[in-house]
């Protein structure tokens, strides 16, 4: 059997990255995302990366720290609301985005890994989502055709996996990591939990492990987006 597990995230990513490729990174908000291959990816020092992220991250952490050091050239996303920085590179011409709605970017990345190149949906119908789009009608419904999505690289958050990369996902984790870990043609992942092959019950695992080239066990920050608080009644 290959090796999959490496000892940390630089070594992980070794040879993996490289000018202009695209990645894939999971997480939703702050939630769940690969912090530590995060910033394995921006000690690369590969440039003009092409992005695929529900979110941005935020100012110093998450992919906000790829868009502090300027590697990132395009964004695919479907909410970025959290990141001056990128809201500054963005209106200043120096960031490509690519607007999707929340469950269409889900949807083109799960597409991806399943191999279907494109399908019809209704969301954005009539809106600048659709513009330069082709349309089709289904039982009289205007519906607008959109492309799947894979990457050169998927870097992956899960909960718990084993040697073999089959991996489990916790929660909010679960939104966009698994569906990643398919469309990736190198999936790195890192886990909080790493166990032996046998540990994990099938019933139970959500990605299997033929779709994982390399894992890592690493410990997460796990910051919170946005902290608020209120005072306890007295």
């Amino acid at each position: 059997m290959t090796k999959k597990v490496f000892n940390t995230a630089s070594e992980a990513l070794d040879g993996l990255t490289f000018d202009g490729m695209t990645v894939m990174s999971g997480g939703f908000g702050l939630c769940g995302i690969p912090e530590n291959l995060i910033e394995a990816l921006r000690d690369s020092k590969a440039q003009n990366i092409t992005a695929i992220s529900n979110n941005a991250g935020v100012d110093g952490f998450g992919l906000g720290l790829l868009l502090e050091s300027k590697q990132i050239k395009k964004m695919i996303s479907s909410y970025v609301g959290e990141n001056k920085e990128f809201e500054r590179q963005y209106l200043a011409g120096e960031l490509d985005l690519e607007f999707n709605p929340q469950g269409t970017l889900a949807e083109r990345i799960r597409a991806g890994g399943a191999g279907i190149p494109g399908f019809f949906t209704k969301t954005g119908v009539g809106t600048v989502i659709a513009d330069g789009k082709p349309a089709q009608e289904f039982d009289g419904e205007t519906y607008i055709m959109e492309t799947g999505l894979k990457a050169d690289l998927s870097i992956v958050k899960a909960w718990k996996g084993d040697a073999s990369g089959n991996l489990i996902f916790k929660s909010t984790a679960r939104n966009f990591n698994p569906m990643m870990a398919m469309a990736g043609k190198m999936t790195v992942v890192e886990v909080d939990e790493l166990v032996e092959v046998g540990e994990l019950d099938p019933n139970f695992i959500h990605t299997p492990g033929v779709f994982v080239q390399r894992i890592i066990e690493a410990k997460c920050e796990k910051r919170i987006e946005q902290l608020t608080t209120r005072e306890r009644n007295a």
